[in-house]
């Protein structure tokens, strides 16, 4: 099998943007970047693709194979989907709370495709056995969208169920999760810029001085 991480750096996370600088947020996307290659390397995935709009802005020493698509991100993968002929992962770069056993344990499943879930009706994940004739549709509530052509394509399907794993990095209050549970370069990096406090029943995010 192989995985593909679809990956963006230029004026990346922009609603992030109340809270670190566009330097900052490009920074953190490639270190969230990192931390995913890592889990997938430590998960046994050998064959790891980053699909992406500008080579240049994926770093040298990623150690994968950088595949530039000027194309929207559907376009893209559907693509790249025609091309491979062995089990693939798509799995979102800003997912860096993600472990090595999620990995094992998506990748194990017996059934055809397993999806992973994201906030606001998101996917965050998706592992499919046979490429060949399957398509994918983000944006909206694409987890329904992705259901529905699994059941359209007669596949079986498992939804993998994991905070962690359905946990991805867009709002301000997301970083609050990166402080707490990250365990790579990207958790190092938010707790050297951000502390936290107690505020309505749930930790806040707040600066340093």
């Amino acid at each position: 099998m192989r995985a593909v991480i679809p990956y963006k750096k230029e004026n990346a996370k922009s609603r992030l943007s109340s809270v670190m600088t566009k330097d900052e947020r490009e920074t953190f996307v490639e270190l969230m970047l990192k931390d995913v290659i890592h889990t997938l390397t430590d998960a046994g995935v050998q064959d790891i693709d980053i699909l992406t709009t500008n080579a240049g802005g994926v770093a040298d020493d990623a150690g994968v194979r950088v595949i530039e698509d000027d194309a929207d991100l559907n376009p893209a993968l559907n693509s790249y989907l025609k091309r491979v002929d062995e089990s693939v992962l798509i799995i979102m770069a800003d997912l860096p709370l993600v472990k090595s056993e999620h990995i094992r344990q998506i990748t194990s499943s017996p059934s055809d495709v397993v999806i992973v879930p994201g906030k606001g009706g998101g996917t965050n994940m998706l592992f499919i056995k046979q490429p060949k004739g399957f398509y994918v549709k983000y944006y909206g509530s694409s987890f329904r969208t992705h259901c529905m052509i699994v059941n359209d394509l007669s596949r079986s399907m498992d939804v993998y169920d994991s905070f962690l794993a359905s946990t991805d990095i867009d709002e301000p209050q997301d970083l609050i999760e990166v402080m707490l549970h990250g365990h790579g370069l990207s958790g190092e990096y938010i707790r050297q810029r951000f502390g936290s406090e107690a505020g309505n029943g749930r930790v806040q995010l707040s600066m340093i001085d």
